[in-house]
């Protein structure tokens, strides 16, 4: 790969930015200053450095958001922000995108990457990721409604879900959930429980296959993910 093409995909600046980056010499490959931005180097062995710091390429990122409310799960909008707003510094050179979509008012762990394959593997109908999510309700739910969200529940548009897994944590007239759910169709948490005549008043997605939500990960903050919650997530 030539020197400046690793530079850009790194978020080290524009193509000129980084032309005058390496004939300043602020480049290094294995000890050596370069200066011409056309040199190939071996991103797999050779040690490139910029201004001392160790340059580590990554071809693809994956990247745990704790999405908060009022951003939406878009790579751009005119007038909204989006969960791309909230990446910091270089991270946003890596022209990732939300694997899925959160609704702007709901919460929780959302997948930013730009790996193709695993944000279709995970999103592919025929993989039934389960996807776990806490919710307030408005209104008692009762074993009922577990009943009926574990045979599938008929929705507005008179598609029926496939079976949701429902557990009651507080039963009352602001009852709190979880719920696990097979499919990510339009809305449908909150459509699920309109159609049961309840209302989801809050909503945080907490898991997503087998990739759950970092207790310490604040809200609107972000991290990547470890090699083991990784792999784990490949292997589906």
């Amino acid at each position: 790969m030539r020197i400046d093409k690793l530079l850009a995909n790194m978020g080290y600046g524009s193509r000129k930015e980084i032309k005058d980056i390496v004939r300043a010499g602020q480049v290094t490959v294995n000890g050596v200053v370069i200066k011409d931005v056309k040199q190939h180097v071996q991103v797999e062995t050779d040690r490139v450095e910029y201004a001392g710091e160790l340059i580590e390429y990554k071809e693809h990122v994956y990247f745990m958001l704790h999405k908060p409310q009022g951003v939406i799960s878009a790579t751009e909008d005119t007038r909204e922000r989006t969960v791309i707003d909230l990446l910091q510094g270089r991270d946003k050179a890596f022209s990732v995108f939300p694997v899925g979509r959160l609704d702007k008012d709901t919460e929780g762990l959302l997948l930013l990457t730009n790996d193709g394959q695993l944000a279709h593997q995970l999103l592919s109908p025929k993989k039934h990721i389960p996807k776990l999510y806490f919710a307030h309700i408005e209104g008692t739910v009762t074993e009922e409604d577990k009943l009926a969200f574990a045979d599938g529940v008929t929705l507005d548009d008179g598609y029926k879900t496939m079976p949701a897994e429902l557990n009651i944590l507080r039963s009352d007239s602001r009852s709190e959930i979880e719920l696990t759910i097979m499919e990510g169709k339009f809305h449908q948490v909150k459509r699920m429980f309109l159609a049961r005549g309840k209302k989801v008043t809050y909503l945080k997605r907490m898991a997503m296959g087998t990739l759950h939500l970092d207790g310490e990960l604040l809200l609107g903050h972000y991290r990547e993910l470890t090699n083991e919650e990784l792999e784990l997530l490949k292997k589906g």
